[in-house]
């Protein structure tokens, strides 16, 4: 029987050595589903998800995670990657999406909450991801910041942090993965240690691609889960303003 969420986020541990037991990809793959489901930054989506089950393909990324456990022993490895580049691609999908919901009907007619709806996919959506050689981005930060001393207003805007935007909302979605594949009894371990220039090779990704983490999955061997869980005393971390 499938967990609950509390279960399977008490039962997620990073394991890092797999029996040779293997996955349903169909399973797998809808873990991956309930990962695209996962919140981000202005509904754009700039992630792609690569299920890698090929074994040729396993061992190379293997070789390029440096041979760790988590990867070598991997049943199938899923590779989270950020697409910045697609912001323009995203951007009209959602324009349309939300034109065809509207319906058919003159600009006139649009209420207030479309009007900027549209226009903040239109305008504003081009202002933040737009970039040429790091210039626009530095002109974005200095004018943002300017208006920031007579009113609050986002300060975000450069390119590396719009960077930053992408790979959380594309975390975001990997924790998604994660927990769906413990829910179903599944196992995971996220690894940011790889040579993800190599990683990229391996999966043939464009040059504005960039790689978020690697994830191994399969089922836990009974010296997978390295040590008990360790985590700072919660009062540490929790504050109530």
């Amino acid at each position: 029987m499938e967990k609950t969420v509390t279960e399977a986020i008490a039962y997620r541990r990073s394991v890092r050595i797999y029996k040779d037991d293997a996955l349903d990809d169909e399973k797998v793959k809808q873990c991956l589903v309930n990962a695209s489901l996962a919140p981000t930054s202005s509904n754009m989506q700039l992630w792609e998800f690569y299920h890698v089950t090929d074994k040729t393909k396993l061992k190379a990324l293997a070789k390029v995670c440096f041979d760790q456990p988590a990867a070598k022993t991997a049943q199938q490895l899923v590779v989270v990657v950020t697409r910045k580049d697609l912001w323009r691609k995203r951007s009209k999908a959602n324009l349309e999406f939300l034109k065809k919901g509207y319906g058919t009907k003159s600009k006139e007619d649009y209420s207030t909450r479309e009007k900027f709806t549209l226009k903040y996919y239109s305008q504003l959506i081009p202002t933040l991801y737009m970039e040429f050689l790091g210039i626009f981005g530095a002109l974005k930060y200095v004018f943002f910041q300017m208006v920031g001393l007579l009113r609050p207003i986002y300060r975000q805007v450069r390119n590396s942090d719009m960077r930053i935007v992408a790979h959380k909302s594309a975390a975001l979605a990997a924790e998604n993965f994660m927990v769906s594949m413990a829910a179903i009894g599944y196992d995971t371990c996220p690894m940011e240690g790889s040579d993800t220039l190599r990683v990229k090779k391996i999966l043939n990704l464009p040059r504005g691609a960039e790689i978020n983490m690697i994830i191994g999955c399969g089922l836990r061997d009974d010296k997978g889960v390295y040590g008990p869980r360790f985590r700072i005393p919660f009062e540490a971390v929790y504050h109530k303003v």
